[in-house]
């Protein structure tokens, strides 16, 4: 199993979730983040006042799934969140090493079998 952490534009993520559905990828977690990298940053106003603006919202998928499911879900993210422009994001990859089911409190180790069950 391994977990994808995705950071995208917060305007992509209708279409990077549209296409996730479209291979088959229904479970994800959503969280509306702040960041820097190569970005630059930006002038705001507020109330009259000038502001630089460094962190920049964006937002983070994470998803578990399979190992034969990582390369398809990446070209996925890529296709769908990509602008050319600096500030597209990052995608990682981690690897899990357990995940467990809550409600059973059993170790979950057929992570895609929804994903079948779903198609």
């Amino acid at each position: 199993m391994k977990k994808i952490e995705a950071i995208i534009r917060t305007e992509k993520l209708s279409d990077t979730i549209k296409g996730l559905k479209n291979i088959g990828i229904t479970g994800f977690t959503v969280s509306q983040v702040v960041g820097r990298g190569k970005q630059k940053d930006s002038q705001g106003v507020y109330r009259g006042k000038n502001y630089k603006v460094t962190l920049h919202p964006k937002i983070k998928l994470e998803i578990i799934l399979s190992d034969h499911m990582v390369e398809r879900t990446i070209r996925t993210i890529v296709e769908n969140a990509q602008t050319g422009e600096d500030g597209d994001g990052k995608i990682y990859v981690y690897p899990i090493l357990e995940a467990y089911n809550i409600r059973t409190g059993k170790l979950d180790d057929d992570i895609d079998d929804l994903l079948e069950r779903e198609e």
